[in-house]
């Protein structure tokens, strides 16, 4: 047996394995992400543990139109502020702030778990 071949195909295998892992992480996004969150301090949420117990498109969606789509798997999540933003038609959810309260508030008062009060998510550095 050669062993150069083995050593080659072994070496391919695992750079293979290593590089899906790395598209595969990205594609699931970053462990948590962090908010400025204004005056009252930055917001940071543990991406990886609402991926536990929910699907992306509860809190990700698409624009076609002016108006919100449901996610499709694979979708390309762009920031909230490119289309929350001066140029959306809905007024109240011009700030991606008020996106977020309006969401990540609703989905956690209707589950009845996560907090809901400003000092549980915004944090003072």
């Amino acid at each position: 047996m050669n062993t150069k071949k083995v050593t080659s195909s072994i070496v391919a295998v695992l750079f293979g394995l290593m590089t899906a892992g790395v598209a595969l992480a990205s594609e699931i996004g970053p462990e948590s992400i962090t908010f400025k969150g204004g005056k009252k301090g930055q917001v940071t949420l543990s991406h990886k543990k609402h991926q536990e117990g929910i699907q992306c498109g509860e809190c990700h969606h698409g624009m076609a139109d002016g108006k919100q789509v449901a996610y499709k798997e694979g979708q390309k999540i762009e920031k909230c502020a490119t289309c929350h933003n001066k140029d959306l038609a809905n007024e109240k959810l011009q700030k991606p702030k008020n996106a977020f309260h309006k969401n990540c508030k609703g989905c956690h008062k209707a589950q009845k778990k996560g907090p809901t009060k400003c000092k549980e998510c915004h944090k003072k550095k």
